[in-house]
C-alpha cells in the first residue's frame, strides 16, 4: 500500500484524515495509518498482550506445547507472527503482498487442528486487544471510525482464513470475546510453559543488568483473570503503579510531539530472528519449512 503524506503536519493532521474514511471501504488505509504512523509502538505492545491471552486458553496452549515451537523457536514464532501481521498492515490483504503473507499463515494453519472456535477468538483478540490498550495507554483515544475500521480489517482477515461465524457487528463479536475468556480461561500447566517461554524471551531482549527488574515489572499490567490462567504472581501495586502511570506520562508527552512523517511498522525493523532480511518463505515452524517451500518460493522483493 502507498500513501503520501503532506511534508509538514500538525499532531491531530492523520486523525482528521481518517475521520473521512469509511470504516468498512477504507479499513485497510485506517489500519496502515494505525499501525504505521499513529500508533506503532503500542499495537505492538497491545498484540504481545494478545498473545498472552491465547495462551490462557487450554485448548490453543495445549497446542501450541506440543508442537514445540514456543519451547524451542520462541522468538522466531514470535518474529514470524509479528511479520505476518504487519506485512497485512503495511500493505492491506488485497495487495499481492499481503495476499502472499496470509496464503503462508493459511498454508502453516493448515497443519495444525485447531477448532473454529478458537481461531475466532484470537481473532478477536487482533481488535479489542489494540483498541483497549490505544484507548488507555494511547496518546489520544481511538475514534469510532478507527474502532470500527479494525473490526472491519480483522473480519476480512478472518473471512480470507476460512473462519466461520464471525460476527457482523463490532458489540456483538466484542461480548464474544468477553464471554469466551469468562468461559475458557483456565490454568494449565501447558498455558504457564508456553507463557513462561514468551516471558523469557521477552526479558532476554534488555542488556542484562535490567533483566531482573523486567521479569519482575512484567506481569504490572496485567489483569487478573490472565495472570491467574498463566500462574503468574501479580506484581506489587506499587510496581503496577509506576507502570501504568509511566506510560500515561508517555502519551502526554508524546501529544506535545510532531507527528510521524515516515512509517515504523514491525517489519521494517531488525528483526531478531532475520538480521539479515527474510523471505516469505523462511516464514514458519523450521519442520515443516521443507514441506511449504516444496508448494514455491515467493519472493519477498
Amino acid at each position: 500500500m502507498s500513501l503520501t503524506l503532506p511534508n509538514s503536519m500538525s499532531r491531530y493532521d492523520l486523525a482528521a484524515k481518517i475521520a473521512t474514511l469509511d470504516p468498512q471501504a477504507d479499513a485497510i488505509q485506517i489500519c496502515h495509518l494505525l499501525a504505521g504512523y499513529e500508533f506503532p509502538w503500542d499495537i505492538t505492545r497491545a498484540l504481545e498482550l494478545a498473545l498472552l491471552r491465547t495462551f490462557c486458553i487450554p485448548s490453543v496452549a495445549a497446542l501450541l506445547d506440543r508442537t514445540g515451537e514456543f519451547h524451542h523457536h520462541t522468538q522466531k514464532r514470535y518474529d514470524d507472527t509479528g511479520i505476518i501481521v504487519s506485512e497485512l498492515f503495511k500493505w492491506g490483504y488485497e495487495d499481492p503482498r499481503g495476499q502472499a503473507f496470509l496464503q503462508r499463515m493459511n498454508a502453516i494453519h493448515q497443519h495444525f487442528p485447531i477448532r473454529n472456535d478458537d481461531y475466532l477468538y484470537v481473532l478477536s483478540t487482533f481488535i479489542y486487544e489494540p483498541i483497549r490498550w490505544c484507548n488507555r495507554f494511547g496518546w489520544r483515544a481511538l475514534s469510532p471510525v478507527e474502532t470500527h475500521g479494525i473490526f472491519h480489517f480483522w473480519q476480512a482477515v478472518g473471512r480470507q482464513m476460512g473462519i466461520k461465524h464471525i460476527p457482523d457487528d463490532y458489540a456483538e463479536f466484542e461480548a464474544y470475546n468477553q464471554a469466551y475468556e469468562q468461559t475458557h480461561f483456565h490454568y494449565t500447566p501447558a498455558n504457564q510453559r508456553v507463557a513462561d517461554a514468551t516471558r523469557a524471551m521477552m526479558v532476554n531482549w534488555f542488556p542484562l543488568p535490567l533483566r531482573g527488574m523486567v521479569n519482575f515489572g512484567i506481569p504490572a499490567l496485567l489483569d487478573p483473570a490472565l495472570l491467574t490462567a498463566l500462574g503468574w504472581q501479580a506484581a506489587p501495586t506499587v510496581i503496577s503503579r509506576i507502570a501504568t502511570t509511566a506510560l500515561q506520562q508517555r502519551s502526554r508527552l508524546l501529544r506535545q510531539l510532531p507527528p510521524r512523517e515516515v512509517a515504523d511498522f514491525f517489519v521494517d525493523q531488525t528483526i531478531h530472528s532475520y538480521p539479515n532480511g527474510f523471505d516469505i518463505a523462511d516464514i514458519g515452524p523450521p519442520t515443516m519449512l521443507d514441506a511449504l517451500n516444496q508448494k514455491g518460493r515467493p519472493n519477498s522483493n
